[in-house]
């Protein structure tokens, strides 16, 4: 429903940040690292935003960047992961971080977040990666043109960025620009970076 939202920023909590857009303040719930990344009081803030419907309430997410959205997405797409258990894994872990975890199947680094155990840390990258391995037939062509492999940095960095929300032949497109010896989480960062995604 809600795309975005831009306006000046009113107010913040450590839980949620108030943007107020034509006299309406808008409260979105954020992760620490969307409020690490808020200006200052009284100016003007773009948030990209999830609406949460509930029986009784209307929930408004706010995030940074989109691919912070995205993750956030794919992440409360997983049974057992709701909207605070989600909040907690993006306040902890990047969202190159999270793609990078599930890829490699790395459970452990989930555990990080409040309340995320292991069983709920394996069954996030066990369904997220059972996602990315549908969407990559789609990406075959790429595959057998030369430009990712499977077996390579390069094929690996793209199925991270498909846990982004990125699709299989754009994440293909990005990579491909990259030389692909460089480490994996270098890949993404890059890839990310020149779609003006997070960079640290």
């Amino acid at each position: 429903m809600f795309y975005s939202v831009k306006g000046i920023l009113t107010h913040t909590e450590p839980a949620f940040a108030v943007v107020e857009c034509g006299g309406v303040g808008f409260k979105c719930f954020t992760t620490l690292s969307t409020q690490r990344a808020l200006p200052q009081i009284g100016e003007q803030v773009t948030l990209y935003t999830h609406l949460n419907v509930r029986e009784d309430a209307l929930d408004l997410f706010g995030f940074a960047t989109m691919s912070e959205l995205n993750c956030y997405k794919m992440l409360t797409g997983v049974s057992g992961v709701g909207p605070k258990v989600g909040l907690a894994i993006l306040s902890e872990l990047a969202p190159e971080q999270v793609a990078m975890a599930v890829a490699t199947g790395d459970s452990k680094t989930l555990t990080r977040a409040s309340g995320v155990g292991s069983k709920l840390a394996q069954r996030i990258t066990l369904e997220l990666r059972d996602k990315v391995k549908g969407m990559e037939t789609s990406a075959a062509g790429f595959a057998t043109a030369g430009i990712v492999s499977a077996s390579t940095n390069a094929g690996a960095a793209v199925n991270a960025l498909t846990v982004l929300g990125y699709s299989p032949t754009d994440a293909a497109a990005l990579v491909a620009r990259f030389d692909s010896t460089l480490p994996v989480e270098e890949l993404i960062r890059l890839s990310l970076k020149s779609m003006g995604g997070p960079l640290k």
